[in-house]
């Protein structure tokens, strides 16, 4: 069946269609980050016809009175770009530095650049941006984006953020595991620190949460020290349209729904939402035999992913005018929800579902799950569309469905491992974690899981207080597990090696996966060159080292069916975390080409709580829990002899319980390396 008879849709008069338009359409309004068609328009005048500009004396009324401004702004009203100018304006970077913190990356770099184009500052001076492996500002910055992670590291260094006058906690509703982690520290600092503003900003969120969070009103200060603050938005009209009947498959659906928007619907740009980058892959692959189909050539239709593990070029690539006569199509993972607006996105498609981190504290294991979305989140996406001009939003899912999705996302804090966020506490010198004042407080059987981890890693001692190794752990930009297989690394010689392979694992994809004809077969070929028995992290190594030995040559990725980006990001992170160990840890590199056994067993000693055996019914089961697991198709080791014992390091949650990122280990290792956590037992099939 071809896609024209199977998507009809955008006649909300036709019964027969298949997507029904909602009658109540959904509006966003233009944003600070949209360049406005009207050529003519200066950036200024472009700034002050954004709608937060109407309620400046009302942002500043509200600083003045109070200490924590929770400002809930439409979508695009220019809450991103223009709370930073206004604030610089009425003379607060005077009394220090105004920060601003982004969730991704890819948001503060943007962001960064359209505020110092607006003031008509040079970006990296008065307007500057901190993020991982890019530092563009100086000691004359005033206006500062940043990525969370980095003022988590602004809090280690400077515990009350005395060089900021005001904290601005933009996209709060996405409510990831450091953002709700920084809230929590930044009530404590708010308490010693009166001076200090705090904006917790977002289109869509709980903000009588936040209200109620920061308020610190007690008898003897009877005063709110809280205030939420509603900003409308000038908008343009989206209508929605949904699904008369479910789909079988969302991935289909949005080719197929991209071809027809092409095809019948006059110019604008289409922004696509999947759930994680093999969709987007997959989506892109379709698509483009689509196009050969039926005679589209890419300077009709020019297809771009959008998605975390692209390098900093790729992902700003989206943001690029293309030729008059050019429609884009950006397929992206929620990456492209918030804070960054891409010029000319007149359609929207929402896939209705979202990839979630889901911690299953008995196994202590994070698994990656695709859940149906949350309404928020779909209101989220669909302001995307409409900036520049009424838009269309199409949501593969029925309007039935819609009415049954949670209003919010559970925060990350709830189904989350703590591991990473217990370390960064305890070495700010918060002893008690149990009583920590989140948000949302997390699960006590999450958060004594994770304790219970970290003491298994030795980075806590039986008090619970930080071991020296611990602190490093706190320290470096890695899970527990990564940095506790580095510190291994030192005592068994291999560190160099480790750190390869650690860097590699920091991105989600190394090997292409055509999925069709010739090039699937010679993709397979090639990626033999590399495989090995002994597991999936020592291939890694492999072509790390044939990558480097080659050059980084993008030739060399094209013969081997290699993600040349990928790569290249890999070498970045090693760099990156060479220097930090040198320079930091005084770390010494060593390295053994003796045999894989030492880095096998130097993988063990950090792996070792996700540890699983061969059963005699031909699945693997967990070592803990005795949960079956399966090794994931694209491991190396999935159509090879089966190990009797592996250690794995990411579970994936699809038809079944896949485990990724495998190493074949002895059985004796797991007593040798690791006696405090298991102990041998006369049972059958000689488990541990």
């Amino acid at each position: 069946m071809n896609s024209e008879s199977r998507l009809k849709f955008l006649k909300p008069d036709d019964s027969d269609d298949v997507f029904a338009v909602d009658r109540e359409t959904q509006n966003a309004e233009t944003t600070s980050f949209v360049f406005n068609p009207n050529r003519n328009l200066s950036l200024i005048a472009q700034r002050d016809k954004l709608p937060i500009r109407k309620f400046v004396n009302d942002i500043l009324y509200c600083l003045s009175n109070y200490q924590t401004l929770i400002l809930c702004g439409e979508c695009g009203s220019g809450k991103s770009t223009q709370i930073p100018q206004i604030l610089y304006e009425k003379g607060y970077h005077a009394k220090g530095i105004i920060g601003i913190t982004q969730p991704r990356r890819v948001s503060a770099i943007t962001l960064a650049k359209r505020v110092a184009e607006e003031m008509g500052q040079v970006f990296g001076e008065e307007v500057g941006v901190a993020c991982r492996f890019l530092n563009k500002f100086n000691e004359d910055t005033k206006i500062k984006f940043m990525t969370e992670g980095i003022i988590m590291r602004e809090i280690f260094a400077n515990p009350l953020l005395s060089e900021y006058s005001v904290i601005i906690i933009d996209e709060a509703h996405e409510r990831n595991l450091i953002t709700d982690c920084i809230l929590g520290l930044l009530k404590k600092i708010a308490k010693k620190r009166e001076s200090l503003k705090i904006i917790i900003s977002s289109a869509t969120m709980d903000a009588k949460l936040f209200r109620d969070f920061y308020n610190f009103r007690s008898k003897s200060n009877p005063k709110d020290t809280s205030i939420i603050l509603t900003v409308e938005g000038r908008m343009y009209e989206n209508e929605i349209f949904y699904l008369n009947e479910p789909c079988a498959d969302y991935v289909q659906s949005t080719v197929d729904t991209i071809m027809k928007i092409h095809h019948k619907e006059p110019a604008g740009d289409i922004l696509a939402f999947l759930t994680g980058q093999e969709e987007i892959t997959r989506a892109i692959r379709m698509l483009r035999e689509h196009m050969e189909l039926t005679n589209v050539t890419e300077d009709e239709l020019k297809v771009m992913p959008m998605h975390a593990s692209l390098t900093h070029h790729d992902q700003l690539r989206v943001f690029f005018h293309t030729s008059r006569n050019t429609r884009k199509v950006i397929i992206a993972t929620n990456i492209a929800e918030t804070s960054v607006t891409i010029p000319g996105i007149v359609f929207v498609i929402d896939c209705g579902f979202i990839k979630l981190n889901w911690y299953m504290a008995d196994l202590q294991i994070n698994m990656l799950v695709v859940t149906p979305a949350s309404q928020a989140t779909a209101r989220q996406r669909a302001g995307r569309a409409g900036r520049i001009k009424n838009g269309k939003v199409y949501r593969l899912f029925t309007q039935e469905e819609y009415q049954k999705l949670p209003n919010i996302t559970a925060p990350e804090m709830r189904r989350a491992d703590l591991s990473t966020t217990i370390l960064t506490l305890k070495a700010l010198g918060i002893d008690n974690i149990l009583r920590f004042d989140f948000p949302s407080a997390p699960p006590a059987k999450n958060m004594l899981a994770s304790i219970e981890l970290l003491y298994a890693l030795g980075a806590i001692d039986s008090e619970g207080n930080l071991t020296n190794d611990g602190l490093i752990m706190a320290e470096l930009p890695l899970s527990p597990i990564h940095s506790k297989m580095l510190l291994e690394s030192r005592e068994l010689g291999c560190s160099d090696e480790i750190l390869s392979i650690v860097s590699m694992m920091q991105v989600q994809q190394i090997f292409s996966y055509p999925k069709s004809g010739q090039g699937a077969i010679t993709a397979r070929r090639q990626r033999r060159n590399f495989e090995v028995a002994e597991g999936d992290l020592i291939t890694y190594l492999n072509v790390y080292q044939a990558f480097v030995a080659n050059g980084c040559t993008k030739e060399f990725c094209g013969q081997f069916c290699l993600m040349y980006r990928h790569l290249k990001r890999v070498v970045e992170i090693r760099n990156q975390l060479e220097l930090m160990l040198t320079k930091q840890f005084k770390m010494k590199f060593n390295s053994t080409a003796a045999s894989t056994t030492i880095i096998r067993r130097c993988i063990c000693a950090a792996a070792f709580p996700f540890a699983a055996y061969l059963h005699h019914s031909g699945t693997y089961r967990m070592v803990r829990g005795d949960t079956e697991v399966n090794i994931h198709p694209t491991s190396c080791l999935y159509t090879e002899k089966q190990p009797s014992w592996i250690v794995f390091g990411e579970v994936v949650h699809t038809t079944k319980l896949f485990v990724r990122d495998i190493t074949t280990i002895e059985s004796p290792w797991l007593l040798e390396l690791a006696q405090h956590y298991y102990h041998k037992t006369s049972v059958r099939n000689n488990q541990i």
